[in-house]
């Protein structure tokens, strides 16, 4: 039996990453694994630009419609969904591809991560009191710690959190603890492949896309997650559910909330772009039609 190959997929959104992936899972029996930030939640389908449901009928697919709206993802809901594409692809002998604009998640996957103890709610509560004043809790860190707060602004209240209930669970200054507890890696032997694209047709791709999101009904399904969710949720904050919200609110136009959507995507995508570039080591950075040959070969079966 032939071992299973992986392959990874990034690239900004509204690249053609997922048609890609979508492409050599149907000719090179893989499943794919979406690693994508609003995909992973039900009821938002037309804001994430999830594969449709004939795209999702053709090729099984993880990562995708697994938490409701007003639940959170993290990198850990990803690990999870990491370890079933990878028992499945192993059982049933196939191949895994992942794709995603999410690559932040990626990243952490490929780098490796370190144990981190659970937090109890005492610990959590003591947390709160201190973090009522971030610049006094990263002070009380940096004494504690000073070369992993010389990491972190001050105003950077997460991973100050991060930092703080680390400290007060184990009694070990992060860094101390982290060097006991070195990274490991949960995704090994997986090329990377990176769809450069030039920004101006990036950009009028975001605006096509964007324009077809209103057609096919954005509005009514934005509104239909808040009354189902309300506001409060990190998914009712992302790029193209924040503006339709305003939309809702009366606060723009039509015409404005099409041209707030494009503008913000297009701001994600050149952040994508960036990190992408300098996050990663590539086994290849080319445009979509190159990287199809080179995904091929990497996926070869004989």
């Amino acid at each position: 039996m032939l071992p299973m190959k992986q392959l990874a997929i990034i690239g900004p959104t509204a690249s053609g990453k997922s048609k890609l992936a979508l492409d050599l899972a149907l000719t090179h029996n893989a499943v794919i694994l979406s690693i994508d930030s609003l995909s992973i939640y039900t009821d938002i389908n037309i804001a994430s630009a999830k594969p449709t449901k004939k795209e999702l009928s053709l090729v099984k697919h993880f990562g995708i419609d697994i938490l409701r709206p007003d639940e959170t993802a993290s990198v850990f809901t990803f690990i999870h969904e990491y370890h079933r594409a990878h028992t499945y692809a192993q059982e049933n002998h196939k191949n895994v591809i992942i794709v995603g604009g999410s690559s932040f998640y990626l990243k952490s996957m490929l780098d490796g991560l370190s144990h981190i103890p659970i937090i109890e709610d005492a610990v959590r509560e003591e947390a709160s009191v201190i973090l009522m004043d971030t610049l006094n809790a990263h002070r009380f860190l940096a004494d504690i710690d000073p070369m992993m707060m010389s990491t972190i602004e001050s105003n950077d209240r997460y991973r100050i959190e991060k930092m703080l209930h680390l400290y007060l669970q184990t009694k070990t200054p992060p860094s101390q603890w982290f060097k006991m507890h070195p990274p490991l890696s949960v995704i090994t032997h997986c090329p990377v492949l990176n769809i450069d694209i030039d920004r101006a047709y990036l950009r009028e791709r975001i605006a096509l896309r964007t324009q077809l999101m209103i057609r096919d009904g954005v509005i009514d399904e934005v509104a239909q997650c808040e009354q189902l969710y309300g506001r409060t949720p990190n998914s009712m904050k992302a790029i193209g559910m924040i503006e339709t919200l305003e939309y809702l609110d009366g606060k723009c136009s039509k015409q404005e909330l099409i041209e707030r959507i494009s503008t913000h995507t297009a701001q994600l995508a050149k952040r994508q772009q960036t990190f992408n570039t300098h996050q990663f080591t590539l086994t290849a950075n080319k445009c979509v039609q190159e990287l199809y040959s080179i995904g091929e070969s990497l996926l070869e079966q004989s």
